[in-house]
């Protein structure tokens, strides 16, 4: 399977995090890739869906093989793909179908993790690139 993850930074340097309502931990907005879109489309979408953001898929960041991150364990084989995208309209939503609340985070503040969606080294990861946005992209 493939999960893709939008990456939002906003003017402050604050990472956009989503809480799921399934664990009630937070985590960068994003799910499974659905067939007929592209990974773009689907970092996209997500975000629009959990946050009320509409945003514009600018760059691939990273693939990550599950496997080699501290997730606990889970049935299907998955790879993690992060998307740098850039606000370019819509409203912060604190309520939708999957996430109870929205908002942006700092790196020395990030909320507690739903670990089987993101976990610290990938946040950390993530405020390398804000950083130095020439990085290559990650790959394991």
């Amino acid at each position: 399977k493939v999960d893709i993850r939008a990456v939002v930074f906003n003017e402050e340097g604050k990472i956009l995090m989503a809480k799921e309502t399934v664990d009630g931990k937070w985590s960068l907005p994003g799910g499974w890739a659905d067939v007929g879109y592209t990974p773009f489309e689907v970092a996209e979408k997500e975000a629009w869906e959990e946050t009320g953001l509409k945003v514009k898929a600018l760059k691939l960041l990273g693939v990550f093989d599950k496997r080699n991150h501290p997730h606990p364990p889970q049935v299907w084989y998955v790879y993690k793909l992060f998307i740098l995208c850039e606000i370019v309209g819509g409203e912060l939503s604190a309520h939708t179908q999957e996430t109870s609340e929205v908002g942006f985070f700092d790196r020395n503040h990030i909320p507690p993790l739903s670990v089987d969606r993101i976990v610290e080294s990938q946040i950390t990861k993530m405020f390398e690139y804000y950083d130095n946005p020439s990085l290559p992209i990650y790959c394991d």
